[in-house]
């Protein structure tokens, strides 16, 4: 048995002659154990929100986007696309063909991208979860339709319910080089009725969805294609299909997954959790670090006991690891029933919902949501070990101190 552990669980449960000790130990170990607790509990909640929002915009966001290298649209007709078309790792195969374009309804105008979409974009059954208001329709019995986003909604102020009033679309024409004497004989101009709203987040609810016919017949565009969007199959390797096709494509097209078409919303989520772990780290340190207060505490209680150990040939490694053990044993208690807690705070969130939000939001639950990641626990746990250790030993290096004096005293 190794005997620094032994003394230091011992000098643990011991009793103390001075009750401060006892009394500083337990906040010391209330400080973790509330820290861990606390910091476990908000590193799920902000995995259970980019849950949340990942999922929102991977709704809209396809696994992979083709795009030409220079310039705005390319011939998707070529022998490679249609044998990738045909591809049977590939879910959903959807050519787009998207420009920005002028939108009016009724009084009011506001310019929006106007994106065209094959039929296999439907494919995506998730799409009715971020519709907010009618049905995700873009083509019906009565022709083309158009789904668009909440921000163009709110501007224009469109009613879904109205059958009469139709979106209109305005479209600069080709090959146009001088104004006629009428303005409006320079844009193409479309009416399409507006099927429902959908909302996502800003970036994407100034879209206006469309049939890839309907954004030809407007951008006078006959044959070619602004992109291509992918969606595999379920168990197929999305990065290594992407690397794929990259070095099948050549340098004359960019291939992105997910996180390279929302470099910001990645970017945002990951500094917002490290900033937020970096705060309440500090919260915990100065709980860790109340126990050099409890330690030195301990070793003035136990000056009699050091020397006695020291006189019977005990080195003064052996006496600065009873008391590593001994911080490290009274910090390390409460980090583990504060993830043990904690971890049973997230399972009833996930389950109950106890923690509820602003009844306003109509895209989530109105409970917090819960992510629980098993990397988590161990940062907590690591980070918790670090500065335990860290205390610890300071406070360690005050029982060796003067020792020889301490002899002598005996």
């Amino acid at each position: 048995m190794n005997t620094a552990l032994y003394i230091a669980r011992r000098y643990l449960f011991a009793k103390k002659s001075t009750n401060a000790i006892n009394i500083i130990s337990t906040i010391s170990v209330l400080g973790v154990f509330v820290g861990s607790a606390a910091l476990i509990i908000i590193l799920s909640v902000f995995n259970g929100f980019e849950e949340v929002v990942l999922k929102m915009f991977n709704t809209i966001t396809p696994q992979l986007v083709i795009a030409p290298a220079k310039g705005k649209t390319f011939d998707p007709n070529t022998a490679y696309f249609k044998q990738l078309s045909t591809n049977q790792s590939i879910y959903s195969y959807t050519q787009v063909l998207s420009e920005n374009a002028l939108l009016r309804y009724h009084d009011k105008q506001s310019v929006g991208l106007v994106k065209g979409v094959s039929t296999s974009y439907l494919k995506n059954k998730s799409l009715d979860s971020i519709t907010i208001q009618g049905k995700f329709v873009i083509q019906n019995s009565s022709g083309p339709n158009a789904v668009i986003g909440s921000a163009i909604q709110n501007y224009l102020m469109v009613n879904t319910n109205d059958p009469f009033t139709q979106l209109q679309v305005f479209s600069p024409r080709k090959g146009i080089t001088s104004s006629s004497v009428n303005p409006s004989d320079d844009f193409v101009d479309l009416y399409i009725p507006v099927s429902g709203i959908f909302e996502v987040q800003q970036d994407f609810d100034n879209i206006a969805i469309v049939p890839l016919s309907f954004a030809r017949k407007l951008l006078q565009e006959e044959t070619k294609i602004s992109s291509i969007e992918i969606n595999l199959q379920k168990g197929i390797d999305a990065d290594a299909f992407k690397e794929k096709i990259e070095e099948q494509l050549g340098a004359g097209f960019i291939v992105k997954d997910r996180i390279e078409q929302n470099k910001a919303l990645y970017n945002i989520l990951g500094t917002e959790k490290w900033a937020v772990y970096i705060i309440l780290t500090f919260i915990l340190i100065i709980a860790i670090f109340n126990i050099i207060g409890s330690l030195t505490m301990l070793v003035i209680d136990k000056l009699k006991d050091i020397a006695i150990l020291s006189s019977l040939g005990a080195g003064k490694s052996l006496i600065k690891r009873i008391f590593l053990f001994e911080g490290m044993m009274i910090t390390m208690a409460g980090c583990i029933f504060g993830l043990l807690i904690g971890f049973g705070f997230c399972l009833m969130q996930q389950k109950f919902g106890w923690i509820k939000m602003s009844q306003d939001n109509l895209l989530i639950s109105n409970a917090y949501p819960i992510g629980l990641k098993w990397k988590d626990f161990l940062l907590v746990f690591v980070t918790v070990s670090i500065f335990s250790f860290m205390a610890s030993a300071l406070s360690s290096n005050l029982s060796v101190k003067n020792i020889n004096n301490l002899n002598k005293d005996l």
